[in-house]
């Protein structure tokens, strides 16, 4: 196996703006954190876009990470995704690509096209068109950074008269770009282009499927060149013992897929057509998903016996990291430390110790 890749998946909270006494106290104390993680050994630090959401509170990732960029030297910079259909494709292209340039190379582009039918409803857009539209996007993204100085597109959602592109990527041909997949569909379009993978959400069990569902399609298109990367995200705690650990995490699991629920819930759009959010969308991933989160708010145990949470001592992380990767085929690691409500004090020290004893386990 290739070397693995560790990274951050930093999640900052909307309950965290809404109960600060500025946003910008929320921004540098993740920034400060991202140093921490560069200090630590990490190699990636990835951040999110939602919109109107409980679930993220960076809405404008470009922004958010150029500031991280002029922070830290070598951590590479990425979101997780950026939600494709509420960007304009040439505007997207050069607001990553200056984002390269400020950061001396180091943007990663994750991309994906949204799951939550409110986030659409809120802006007008239509729900049902967004894979279309992100297809259509990528095609204009990936014209924009091919140098030709300017893109013509007529499509069914972009129509563009030779927008002229400034600047190009500093990370020549592009910077890398991932997509990350749930549905069969998408992973055989991510194969298809090749495209860097990523996943989360799903139990072991699902992904152990998902992962070899992906490197299949990925060698059925005789693709030149390596493998792309593979990407997990799982929640992560570690503290000196196992009993530390759990002590600590328990109490903060529960509701980490559920904090500030209530500030979409008391809108008046709300959900949208489905409680779930989901609209009317529904296949066997869609409700496994389903299942899952119920389950996470009901037991401890299941986020830990399904590899959802790495919950332990260094030795212990360390072992599932590599019982995970062993079993699933993963290349890069991305952490989720910030869990729930848990105190600024206690994530750092988890990403500390990570980074002191984990991450060598792997050299």
């Amino acid at each position: 196996m290739t070397r693995i890749e560790f990274g951050v998946w930093d999640q900052m909270q909307t309950y965290e703006t809404l109960h600060a006494a500025t946003a910008a106290e929320v921004y540098e104390t993740h920034i400060r954190q991202a140093q921490l993680m560069e200090r630590a050994g990490f190699g990636y630090y990835w951040t999110l876009e939602h919109q109107g959401s409980y679930v993220g509170a960076v809405t404008s990732p470009q922004i958010f990470l150029t500031a991280v960029a002029r922070h830290t030297e070598s951590l590479r910079l990425g979101t997780m995704i950026w939600q494709l259909p509420f960007h304009h494709p040439v505007r997207l292209a050069q607001d990553v690509a200056m984002l390269d340039h400020l950061s001396g190379g180091r943007a990663e582009f994750g991309t994906g096209i949204g799951v939550h039918e409110h986030e659409f409803l809120r802006w007008g857009m239509d729900f049902y068109a967004r894979q279309e539209m992100s297809e259509e996007a990528l095609d204009i993204i990936e014209a924009a950074w091919r140098g030709d100085g300017s893109v013509t597109y007529e499509g069914k959602f972009w129509r563009i008269d030779e927008a002229l592109v400034q600047p190009m990527p500093y990370q020549r041909p592009r910077p890398p770009i991932w997509a990350a997949v749930h549905s069969s569909r998408a992973i055989a379009f991510a194969a298809r282009r090749g495209y860097h993978m990523a996943q989360n959400i799903d139990t072991d069990d699902s992904m152990e499927r998902k992962f070899a569902e992906w490197r299949g399609a990925w060698k059925s298109h005789g693709h030149d060149g390596p493998m792309p990367r593979q990407f997990l995200m799982r929640v992560v705690h570690v503290a000196e013992t196992d009993a530390k650990a759990h002590e600590q995490a328990r109490q903060y699991l529960l509701e980490a897929n559920t904090l500030g629920r209530e500030l979409v819930a008391a809108s008046r759009v709300g959900f949208g057509s489905h409680p779930r959010g989901m609209g009317s969308e529904d296949s066997e991933d869609i409700r496994e998903r389903g299942r899952i989160f119920r389950e996470c708010v009901r037991s401890y145990d299941f986020w830990i016996d399904n590899g959802l949470a790495l919950v332990g001592s260094p030795e212990t992380v360390a072992r599932r990291v590599a019982e995970g990767r062993e079993r699933i085929g993963y290349d890069h690691f991305a952490g989720k430390f910030h869990v729930g409500r848990m105190p600024h004090a206690m994530v750092e020290s988890s990403i500390a110790l990570f980074g002191k004893e984990v991450i060598p386990a792997f050299a």
